[in-house]
């Protein structure tokens, strides 16, 4: 090679390079300078620099909620609206069409997949064109979309068809302790979802996440520029609540509630359940209720919490245990029942009269005459004339005020987080106002304060405040932001004068002429106390509707949960006891003590025993099946057999947790080949487990037990099997 002419051929290329380089640089200055193009002279300000930089806000979720065995109650669900573009000079990659460029096609394939007609598709984007829009919407059919309906139209890939993400809240129980948790929905104001009424709203500011922003650039046409997204701020999720609320003793006490109303003729029903030891309040409703997807709401009152009422002979307890707990009760003295005249001497004194006096008699319900009883006889019978004569001849009435206010905290708000009630109060200046609050007519209360009250009635004198949220998550970091317990607000009477009560309160289930008879259950003892009151109207004045109520608790030696219920109706004693029933078991069921987990009338029941019994699960995993069935045989249970496998490869209930008697046990055999079972009167429990176990999903429709399902028994299915069950 001649090293001459190489290194003249090198300085010929670099001098073309330079130049070329030069030429370069000099047509992007002058571009940058006139915004022209040098050759072609295109205005490129006018062809690139429209929404050039855009963002999106990257929506937060709002924090769900969560009963305390997981089961969510309220969470955000995405939902999409359909947007179509019309302008024509929408382009998309390569120049391809970007907007609707047939209408008469889009609209004949959204409309099988939307809630429109193809006509009214059609109608919306001829309008919208002609009026010259750049994109229109489908109206309120159009919005809220599942994404199973997005995906099917994305499907289609119709040209101009978009989506905007949206968010909104769903409640997957639909009608669950509805105005204690309350909703949330989309704020115009502050163009995001925000709590509206109960639990949803006094936790807002926990529940409430921050929004992200995404940055990204795009070209005239609107494409985004590959490579330029990128999160300028990550969304931070709302935190997660677990409230203390189970939701089968939650669906239970509904069922309940609304099978006293019909059974009653009541007007309104509500009632509590709660761990007697902690305070926990395990369910929480009123009725008439509501859909919280639907809002269908006629009352926004949170009737346990926010309703005053007169609370009846269930007061009757307050009163003897401040007689016993001061030592003014008469253990061995009678009484003469059927009216009690009185009149007030000039120191005050309440004294009881054998002849009519100028003040209105008072009776015993239905002015019925016990005849000459002891005090315990009284309070099984809940005799008024028992309390009047407490008041008058040995429990001072100041007294008695000082216990019901200061030591039992009547006429004070419950201390319960993040949930709102009212005080009430107490007429107590007169005779007949200091005897009416006796028994329960001259005070007005929530069925929270009552439910305190006997915590320390039924838990050795140590009352407890209720509380239905447990605990505040953090779900960016796993960590507790806020957490709540037991909270002890009281010891207004001692251990033995709650002994004394319980005593009483058994009588009144078990005595012959025990007012609560009618709530007596088989293979569990229950204590109880029973209520009806007089219901004043606008004028004052005692009408024809009752309130009648039990409060009542399980079991009778060491009550672990007490179920408050209550209803107005305008018949008495009209109640069969049998819906208070089922809610006490499912109550006992939930708490590990005693009960069966099943209706009374579950066909699938395949043992005879009637008695309630709880069992520790063995381990059965890695056992063959006749090993299990025999093990089983131990303990009063039903067996649910998923596959044809010979040994059992998961159970449930898992080893060392309880199962009460008649419960069922779940054993996973075979993963390959499943069966379909008759669920026929399955709990939600029951399907969660199987859903679990095998990983085939069910969808469920309804609350209670199962009555229908979609797929025959005994039929093969597999994960793509789609399964429905109704439940009633």
């Amino acid at each position: 090679m001649n090293p001459k002419r190489s290194n003249k051929t090198m300085a010929v290329l670099l001098l073309v390079m330079i130049i070329t380089g030069a030429l370069i640089i000099s047509n992007v200055l002058f571009t940058m300078v006139t915004h022209k193009h040098y050759r072609s002279g295109v205005d490129v300000k006018e062809y690139k620099e429209p929404d050039t930089y855009s963002s999106n806000v990257l929506k937060a979720n709002r924090g769900t909620i969560y009963d305390r065995n997981g089961e969510v109650i309220a969470k955000d669900e995405d939902t999409y609206t359909l947007v179509a573009i019309l302008d024509e000079n929408r382009k998309g990659i390569n120049n391809t069409p970007a907007y609707v460029k047939d209408i008469d096609d889009t609209a004949y394939k959204l409309s099988k997949v939307l809630d429109l007609k193809e006509t009214e598709i059609s109608k919306i984007l001829r309008d919208a064109r002609e009026d010259g829009l750049y994109q229109t919407e489908l109206g309120l059919r159009g919005k809220n979309l599942s994404a199973e309906t997005k995906e099917k139209i994305d499907a289609m890939k119709l040209p101009g068809i978009t989506f905007t993400k949206t968010v909104k809240r769903n409640y997957p129980q639909g009608t669950f302790a509805s105005h204690l948790i309350g909703f949330a929905s989309y704020d115009e104001e502050s163009k995001e979802i925000q709590g509206q009424m109960g639990l949803e709203k006094t936790l807002n500011d926990y529940l409430s996440g921050e929004d992200g922003l995404e940055v990204y650039q795009k070209d005239v046409n609107g494409n985004v520029l590959a490579g330029t997204k990128h999160t300028e701020k990550y969304a931070l999720n709302g935190d997660d609540v677990y409230l203390t609320l189970d939701s089968n003793v939650q669906l239970a006490l509904q069922s309940s509630l609304q099978k006293t109303m019909k059974e009653t003729k009541a007007k309104k029903a509500w009632g509590l359940v709660m761990e007697v030891e902690t305070g926990k309040i395990l369910g929480w409703a009123s009725t008439p209720s509501f859909d919280l997807n639907e809002r269908n709401i006629k009352d926004y009152l949170n009737v346990p919490s926010e309703y005053l009422y007169e609370p009846g002979s269930v007061m009757k307890g307050i009163t003897y245990a401040a007689a016993i707990d001061s030592g003014n009760y008469p253990y061995d003295k009678t009484f003469r029942s059927g009216v009690f005249n009185y009149y007030t001497d000039d120191n005050g004194k309440i004294i009881r009269s054998e002849t009519k006096t100028g003040l209105p008699p008072i009776y015993d319900a239905l002015k019925k005459d016990h005849g000459t009883i002891t005090f315990d006889k009284g309070f099984a019978v809940s005799s008024n004339i028992g309390i009047c004569e407490l008041l008058t001849k040995y429990l001072d009435p100041n007294i008695f005020k000082d216990y019901v206010v200061n030591k039992f905290n009547f006429t004070k708000k419950v201390d319960i987080p993040f949930i709102e009630n009212t005080p009430g109060h107490m007429n107590f200046t007169y005779a007949s106002e200091k005897l009416n609050t006796g028994f329960g007519q001259g005070i007005s209360v929530n069925s929270l304060q009552m439910a305190q009250a006997y915590t320390a009635i039924l838990n050795d004198g140590v009352m407890v405040r209720p509380y239905v949220v447990e605990r505040i998550e953090d779900p960016n970091t796993g960590k507790v932001v806020e957490e709540y317990d037991t909270k002890v607000v009281g010891n207004p009477i001692k251990k033995s004068t709650s002994e004394y009560m319980r005593k009483l309160m058994k009588m009144v289930v078990e005595d012959k002429e025990g007012s609560g008879q009618r709530y007596k259950m088989d293979g569990v003892s229950v204590i109880a106390k029973t209520g009806t009151g007089q219901i004043a109207n606008d004028k004052g004045q005692y009408g024809d509707t009752y309130t009648q109520s039990v409060m009542a608790a399980a079991p009778a030696d060491d009550p672990k949960v007490m179920v408050y219920y209550i209803f107005e109706s305008p018949y008495l004693f009209n109640d069969t006891g049998t819906p208070f029933k089922e809610t006490m078991k499912a109550a006992l069921v939930s708490s590990n003590i005693s009960g069966e987990s099943e209706s009374e009338s579950n066909e699938q029941n395949t043992s005879s025993s009637n008695k309630w019994e709880e069992y520790q699960m063995p381990s059965l995993v890695n056992h063959s099946t006749e090993y299990v069935e025999k093990k089983l045989k131990e303990i009063d249970v039903n067996i649910v057999k998923i596959g044809n496998g010979k040994s059992v490869l998961r159970q449930f209930p898992e080893e060392n947790t309880s199962i009460n008697s008649n419960g069922k046990v779940f054993l996973l055999t075979d993963r390959n080949t499943i069966t379909m079972p008759d669920m026929k009167g399955w709990t939600k429990k029951d399907i969660t487990a199987f859903w679990n176990l095998t990983g085939i999903a069910i969808e469920m429709e309804g609350n209670g037990s199962v009555t229908k399902q979609n797929v025959k028994a005994g039929k093969t299915i597999s994960k793509d099997t789609q399964i429905k069950v109704t439940m009633k």
